[in-house]
């Protein structure tokens, strides 16, 4: 007898109605008709997790991207019920559950709607694979913007785009090309001069539609997995981002040489040719702290080695390069070369390291060295071990810094360009197939390489890099934008790309300054290293096969502004330095969109070029050949020209001048920018004073400088200086006062501050209730003073 047996195909399956209710502390279950279990978490007043369950089951709880410091707690939490709804209300929002359809709507407490639900969550069996596709759809608000979503090589504003997130080896990605190298499922909406965030934690392929196939809607899906999501509330984009931040968390601080400027190439060497580098920048005076070996210094590309006919001593030529103020970072992959005379191979196959297939035999796959093995860097002994193949190279050699590269995993001559689906991953205990691990492979590969360099480099402080990398890998490592193209529409999309990832919670970003594949001319490596110098990590990087790509391989000209904003760099360093503060300590974005600056200014929403460095400095990049100059938008209030002290009012578009020796950057009034002296390596000198840039204004204004030992974790028990200054501007008057933290006691004993802007001609000058002879401040016709470093309160005063 045949029987036919096919399954029906059920297509999208909904929640129906409500018929159980309970609330467990913070969490809330609403369980419906079929089988559909909402659980409702309060993490914060304005954060909140929502995650169904189908067949009544929830999966295991566990996430690679929550931070297990992330804060929680709230100071008011109610559950109301009413005919048609249960209702759920914190100190900042209401949350609205339907009982007949299980829908969502988030408001405000006067009312107004932040986020709804149209079909609201759904799926469909996945009868390939088991489970589940989880889906939901929201409705899009009216004038509704979207920003986040990583490193997309596509506009600031997402709406109207679809986007998804498999992390991918894209060598010479284009722009609007999707995926690349990141997967981080998180995006902030803006409508009504109010901000929301939400975040995604599902690990399989997710796909996010704003509103491109339908205008009303924006939507959001996974491949497998479940319907796990947060929902922050601002109504700032700060607030969200900050909330984001919290609860993906930090890096801790760098040694600040990791902050300099780095150079980099496929590959440097032999040897001679590293110090040939090494010493030509010395030369030139072109400052630098740090250059790269790429895969060409290992013995046959096997991680963990060194060719000794290339680097016959690697140990006394990276003691050397030290000497002369260069770290070294050295490359490592993840792709492990089979070969039985190797004995990381050895160790790998001996504890059973590698991944496997799904029936059992170990994947293989063509990476540089040719056929390798790959760990299963999702198993805890696996991690464990990776991180102690790095005590040779780091504690024994005296490697500085490690970087991560092709952890996607990449894997050649293969149409996927990465691990089969069927590979199978420990997952910390919850085995999977690789279309659950694939997102987070990279991730956890530089977990376990940070927590080998942290060992090994202690007690200084690790630095490392990575390429793949899913949200929450900025708790272990700072990153790069993958392999790009030597062209100024990459230019354009480095500069969008870097100030996504910010907004991302990834501030410690860079890109490959100059571009990786093809070959710059002078013009474009000038223009592109005058963006370069204001992102967190900042690397020329370039792939060799189309020519030199040093500060001096162009010519003279080229030389000599490259110089010059290396050298404006490191001036910077301790106002980029504490902005790293205020990124580890408070979760503020190192670089800030226009559109986070001031989302109440809806000019702002569309802009991609401009963007705030740190929280004073306005930049904006030349991103077009033969530029003498550009129209660019500047925010709302008083700004000064960095180059001329002239001041403009924002609100408006401007002409500004910028030829190829200068880029458009202007200060916040009232700011005060520390400054460093140029050196040609962090801890090249002993500063003796610091510099203060003082930009009057009619008004108050605070501003920070963080300083500690540079390296090392002192800073953590308190060894630290935090001076918090506070500006009062008035007409014939400016007053100065510093508040200051910690223990650190500094080099200097004083500041030079060069006043910006005064309105008046100093008359007399007062500090600390006592009136100071203007011959002891040392003051010269430009209005700079010098005074001590531990003033509490400095009245200048007007004629």
């Amino acid at each position: 007898m045949i029987t036919n047996t096919e399954l029906e195909y059920k297509g999208n399956l909904y929640p129906d109605h409500i018929v159980e209710f309970k609330q467990d502390s913070d969490k809330f279950y609403f369980t419906t008709n079929n089988g559909v279990v909402l659980e409702i978490t309060v993490i914060r007043n304005s954060t909140i997790r929502f995650r169904y369950a189908t067949d009544y089951v929830f999966q295991p709880d566990f996430s690679y991207a929550i931070s297990p410091t992330a804060p929680r707690g709230y100071n008011h939490l109610e559950a109301t019920e009413t005919k048609t709804e249960y209702l759920i209300t914190t100190s900042k929002i209401t949350v609205l559950v339907d009982k007949k359809s299980l829908r969502i709507q988030i408001s405000d407490l006067e009312g107004n709607i932040i986020n709804e639900d149209e079909l609201g969550f759904h799926y469909e069996e996945n009868y390939t694979f088991g489970g589940n596709s989880v889906k939901m759809s929201k409705i899009t608000q009216a004038g509704e913007s979207f920003y986040g979503m990583g490193d997309k090589a596509t506009h600031s504003n997402l709406k109207g785009k679809r986007v998804q997130n498999w992390v991918t080896d894209q060598y010479a990605y284009g722009k609007d090309q999707d995926p690349l190298y990141k997967a981080v499922p998180y995006y902030i909406g803006l409508h009504n001069d109010k901000a929301y965030g939400l975040f995604f934690d599902n690990t399989f392929k997710t796909h996010f539609d704003f509103a491109h196939e339908r205008r009303n809607v924006t939507s959001f899906w996974a491949e497998g997995g479940e319907m796990n999501y947060y929902f922050f509330y601002g109504p700032d984009m700060s607030r969200v981002v900050r909330s984001y931040t919290d609860l993906t968390g930090t890096p801790e601080l760098p040694p600040l040489w990791a902050l300099g400027y780095h150079q980099s190439k496929w590959s440097y060497f032999p040897e001679s040719r590293v110090k040939e580098i090494a010493k030509k920048f010395r030369k030139l005076k072109i400052p630098c702290d740090a250059i790269y070996l790429d895969i060409d210094y290992m013995d046959g590309f096997r991680c963990f080695t060194w060719d000794k006919t290339k680097f016959p001593d690697p140990k006394a030529m990276i003691k050397d390069l030290n000497k002369d103020g260069f770290k070294t970072v050295v490359m490592i992959d993840p792709g492990i070369k089979v070969d039985r005379d190797y004995w990381v191979y050895q160790e790998a196959i001996k504890n059973d390291y590698f991944c496997k297939r799904g029936d059992g035999p170990i994947m293989n796959g063509k990476v540089w060295p040719g056929q390798c093995n790959f760990p299963d860097f999702t198993n805890p002994k696996v991690r464990e071990w990776w991180a102690g193949l790095y005590k040779e190279l780091m504690s024994e050699t005296g490697a500085h810094a490690v970087w991560n590269d092709m952890n996607e995993p990449a894997v050649m001559e293969v149409p996927t360009k990465t691990a089969p689906l069927d590979t199978r991953h420990d997952y910390d205990g919850h085995p999977c197939s690789h279309r659950k691990a694939h997102n987070i492979y990279g991730m956890q590969m530089v977990r376990a390489t940070y927590e080998g360099v942290k060992k090994y480099v202690y007690p200084k402080r690790p630095f490392v890099i990575t390429r793949a990398s899913y949200s929450g890998a900025q708790r272990f490592s700072s990153t790069w934008t993958g392999d790009n193209v030597a062209t100024w529409e990459h230019l354009w999309i480095a500069n969008v790309q870097v100030q996504r990832m910010c907004l991302s919670g990834m501030s410690f970003v860079g890109t490959d300054i100059g571009g990786f594949a093809e070959q710059p001319n002078g013009e474009l490596f000038a223009r592109w290293i005058q963006l370069g110098i204001f992102h967190p990590f900042c690397r020329v990087h370039s792939s060799g096969d189309h020519g030199d790509q040093e500060p001096w391989s162009f010519d003279a000209e080229v030389t000599k502004i490259v110089r010059k904003f290396i050298e404006l760099r490191y001036q910077l360093l301790p106002y980029l330095y504490t902005a790293f503060y205020k990124y580890y300590k408070e979760s503020v974005p190192m670089i800030q969109p226009l559109v986070y600056f001031d989302q109440a200014d809806h000019q702002t929403h569309f802009r991609t070029d401009e963007f705030i460095f740190g929280e004073q400095i306005l930049v904006c990049p030349i991103q077009e050949p033969n530029a003498k100059g550009r129209r660019m938008y500047v925010p709302r209030g008083i700004w000064y020209d960095y180059w001329t002290n002239e001041t403009i009012e924002g609100g408006t578009e401007k002409w500004v001048d910028a030829d190829i020796d200068k880029i458009p950057i202007f200060i916040k009034e009232g700011a005060i920018i520390p400054k460093y002296p140029v050196q040609q390596y962090v801890g090249e000198l002993t500063l003796k004073e610091l510099q203060l840039d003082v930009y009057y204004k009619l008004g108050t204004e605070n501003s920070n400088v963080y300083e500690d030992a540079q390296d090392g974790y002192d800073y953590t028990k308190g060894e630290y200086s935090l001076r918090n200054f506070k500006l009062t501007g008035k007409e014939n008057e400016l007053i100065v006062q510093q508040f200051k933290d910690g223990n650190f006691i500094t080099t200097y004993e004083t500041f030079k501050l060069n006043l910006m802007g005064l309105p008046f001609k100093i008359k007399a000058i007062e500090l600390d209730n006592e009136i100071i002879a203007l011959k002891d401040v040392k003051m010269n016709g430009n209005n700079t003073i010098h005074v001590t470093k531990d003033f509490t309160t400095l009245h200048i005063l007007g004629k």
